[in-house]
């Protein structure tokens, strides 16, 4: 049986990395091809390389524009036959052409319940706001900022007055399950991305899900 190989692109410390590892490599049908880093220096590389997983580094100052850094990137995921890539903590905007090339292929981690707080600072943006309830959000990546389709979510409470690291505590305690669960549904072929009338591709939809069997 061929694998289900996984492209995760990283940026620091490498922990939803690490529990796709723990959770996902080597198991189910289902194996990490390749963890390409945009910084040198990034610790998840060494999570890779100690799992026995090819890396590689695509930092920006490294080409002379973030669209060469891109393809470049693609042609070493396609190289690595992935067939899914996975944004575990990678801090960079990929340009249209790579989210193109993998249309339907690459999903984010955000720590909010999108599309509530997008973009950076996702959590410092809930506690500013001062809301009672934030979370963790899969979703496919499309060529806004994390606009794409949801696969999954799951809710978090903040009590009031609740201090910044702990917040981040919780939510990297639900990114790690949570992000090993959404990729093994899809490596399992269960999900899919609906297409509206209008074009719009806003929902995705799990075989089981509707009856009630998850």
């Amino acid at each position: 049986m061929t694998p289900f190989r996984l492209g995760v692109l990283v940026s620091g410390e490498g922990s939803n990395l690490q529990a796709v590892l723990d959770s996902l490599h080597g198991r189910d049908g289902i194996e990490v091809a390749c963890v390409a880093a945009s910084r040198p220096d990034a610790p998840a590389l060494a999570r890779a390389r100690a799992a026995g997983v090819p890396t590689g580094v695509f930092a920006a100052s490294d080409h002379p524009g973030r669209a060469a850094r891109d393809e470049a990137l693609a042609e070493f995921l396609t190289a690595h036959g992935v067939d899914l890539v996975v944004l575990a903590g990678f801090m960079e905007l990929l340009d249209s052409a790579f989210v193109r090339h993998f249309d339907g292929r690459v999903i984010n981690v955000h720590p909010s319940l999108l599309p509530a707080f997008p973009g950076l600072r996702a959590i410092e943006q809930a506690l500013d706001y001062g809301v009672r309830v934030t979370g963790v959000t899969i979703h496919f990546v499309d060529e806004g900022i994390d606009t794409g389709p949801i696969v999954a979510q799951e809710a978090i409470e903040l009590p009031y007055a609740l201090d910044i690291a702990r917040v981040e505590e919780r939510v990297h305690a639900v990114e790690h399950r949570l992000l090993p669960e959404a990729i093994r549904l899809i490596a399992g072929g269960t999900v899919r991305i609906e297409t509206a009338e209008s074009g719009a591709r806003r929902r995705v939809t799990i075989e089981g899900e509707r009856r009630g069997e998850r």
